[in-house]
């Protein structure tokens, strides 16, 4: 029988075990089929309907780690994964993980986790300087960009206190008109659950109509849709706008728009969760062009900035109204630190804060600003050479143009005019493309029609892997012709 925890020598020896398996598995993580071939429930046959009964050995159960999980992973730290947003958990911010994991630190109080909250209040303000956000934006880390933008509309809601939402809710009220909040007809889903959580509805979100030139909000339609609202008695709370919508990156005009929240006095809100990150570069900083002003902004370090899941920061120039809106104090959480002193979770809906500010900490550190921009212009630099390959073939195009490091195209036989069959070919398309176990592509659809995404986020994908995506892709469509 265990003692009361694996004793520092047997931890050491395991360790090193893990160690080595990550070690190993950094150095060449593409010897594994990006997608597994797999059906579902192939895993669950694989283990124990109970759980053990009397202790296992630890080398047993890293021996099925080995078996078992490896084999049924689709592989995100693989070099051809293409697919979404191309994220990495690179080696700086795994080992911060790993020591994170140890300390296990619940940072929800100043005195809980002192390191973990003035480590993250530091490492914001680097990423802030790193973007170009001016220093009145004060941040926080969530896990990801939904819970960001929850954070932030529920923000929005407790603006005007007249609502007195924190106070009187928002069921069976007569006197509370309907709200709404607006972003463009290619927003996340993420603005759509959080309005469905803040209890708004779906009839609480007015899509605006996008430019077909550039796929961006249009600005003018937004403008008319809020006049129409406030006669109808509708109440606009709040615009999301987006830089790097995940579709096809498109670019929100963010001083449009906020010259328009100004103006009605509504909370501006920007989802920059893909596209923040390149403004690290200074050729890039123009898309966050208008930011300055937001009431609040979400930018991933997990997406593009090769620090591992999830790491997902909500800046706002408000954060009075951030705490106000969650903040809520038990006896048993009362303290007698220092007025002043910040606790985490006066800042959003979860008590318990896990260290992820360390990770953040190791990877830019271990990069730092240089190393970030090299790689981020390295991926740029790969998306655009891919890009010019489609449009240099005769049987691809793009439906998108190409801003950061994705580009949005489909095959397009030069014979075919059905766009049902020209649909039908590309998803035959990406089903190959997903099967060669070499590359993994996702899909959207762009003004109603079937769209493949090569999104180039990894830290390890190199020209080879983008070359080789494209000979697999044209070796495809020409099966196809």
């Amino acid at each position: 029988m265990h003692d009361l925890d694996m004793d520092p020598e047997a931890f050491r020896r395991h360790g090193y075990a893990v160690i080595d398996r990550i070690a190993e598995y950094l150095a060449d993580p593409a010897r594994w089929p990006v997608l597994p071939d797999m059906r579902p429930g192939d895993l669950r046959r694989e283990l124990p309907e109970k759980p053990p009964a009397e202790p296992e050995p630890m080398e047993d159960i890293l021996a099925d780690f080995d078996r078992l999980i490896l084999p049924y992973t689709t592989h995100w730290n693989h070099p051809g994964f293409l697919a979404y947003f191309s994220i990495t958990g690179s080696g700086a911010g795994i080992l911060g993980e790993s020591l994170a994991a140890a300390l296990n630190v619940n940072a929800m109080l100043w005195r809980t986790g002192p390191a973990a909250t003035e480590l993250e209040e530091v490492t914001l303000d680097w990423v802030r300087r790193m973007i170009g956000l001016p220093d009145r934006f004060d941040g926080t880390i969530n896990d990801t960009a939904s819970t960001s933008t929850l954070h932030a509309l529920a923000a929005a809601r407790e603006l005007d206190e007249s609502l007195e939402i924190r106070a009187r809710g928002m069921a069976g009220r007569d006197d509370l008109p309907q709200l709404r909040v607006y972003c463009s007809e290619e927003a996340h889903s993420s603005v759509d659950k959080a309005v469905l959580t803040l209890g708004l509805g779906l009839s609480g979100v007015r899509k605006i109509p996008t430019k077909p030139q550039d796929l961006s909000m249009d600005v003018a339609a937004l403008a008319a849709a809020i006049e129409e609202d406030r006669r109808a008695g509708i109440r606009p709370l709040a615009v999301v706008a987006t830089v790097g919508t995940t579709s096809t990156t498109a670019v929100d005009p963010v001083p449009l728009i906020a010259e328009v929240c100004r103006r009605e006095r509504i909370w501006l809100h920007v989802d920059a969760a893909y596209g923040g990150a390149a403004a690290i570069l200074p050729a890039m900083r123009w898309v966050l062009d208008g930011c300055e002003v937001a009431d609040s902004i979400v930018v991933n370090p997990h997406k593009w900035m090769f620090v591992p899941i999830d790491c997902s920061i909500l800046y706002t120039r408000r954060p009075d109204v951030l705490k106000r809106a969650f903040s809520l104090v038990p006896e048993y959480l009362t303290t007698s630190d220092p007025s002043g002193t910040r606790n985490l979770m006066d800042y959003g809906v979860a008590l318990g804060r896990r260290f992820r500010a360390l990770k953040l900490w190791f990877v830019l550190r271990y990069f730092g600003v240089e190393g970030i921009r090299a790689r981020l212009r390295s991926h740029i630099e790969l998306a655009r050479s891919f890009a010019q390959w489609v449009d240099d073939d005769p049987v691809f195009e793009r439906l998108a143009p190409t801003r950061f490091s994705v580009v949005v195209f489909r095959f397009r036989p030069p014979t075919e005019t059905d766009e049902a069959r020209i649909d039908e070919l590309n998803m035959q398309l990406l089903q190959q493309l997903d099967s060669s176990g070499e590359v993994l592509l996702s899909h959207t659809r762009v003004r109603g029609r079937y769209a493949l995404r090569l999104a180039i986020g990894n830290v390890r994908t190199t020209a080879d892997h983008i070359t080789r995506a494209w000979q697999i892709a044209r070796e495809a469509a020409y099966r196809l012709t």
